[in-house]
């Protein structure tokens, strides 16, 4: 079981990589890159010109229970008002090697109608 764990973590960077390969992050329009745990969500705007994170969040920082999905939204949401706050509307998503569906595709969502745009 545990040699399974392992091999589904190596494919998802393999994969992730294969996504970075294409997706490249600049200060006008930085790099949405999105890590999820089974517990937690985690979003951060990298400038990858300099190698810097811009702005991050994660559910960590929101103080209610909800729902998986609905965390994820809010996430996103909180993520875009950092965003805006620092005068970015636009940047790149970066699925991370996970299928753009479930917490991810909401977490997109969330930052699309807090006005980031991708």
């Amino acid at each position: 079981m545990k040699d399974l764990a392992k091999l589904k973590q190596k494919k998802r960077k393999r994969r992730h990589l294969r996504v970075r390969a294409k997706i490249f992050g600049t200060k006008t329009r930085p790099r949405l890159c999105v890590f999820r745990s089974l517990k937690h969500i985690y979003a951060q705007l990298i400038d990858d010109e300099k190698g810097q994170t811009l702005v991050a969040t994660s559910d960590l920082e929101l103080k209610k229970k909800a729902k998986n999905k609905e965390v994820a939204k809010e996430v996103g949401k909180l993520l875009a008002k950092k965003a805006l706050a620092k005068k970015i509307k636009q940047a790149v998503f970066d699925r991370g090697g996970y299928k753009y569906h479930g917490r991810l595709k909401a977490l997109a969502e969330g930052a699309r109608e807090g006005g980031l745009k991708f």
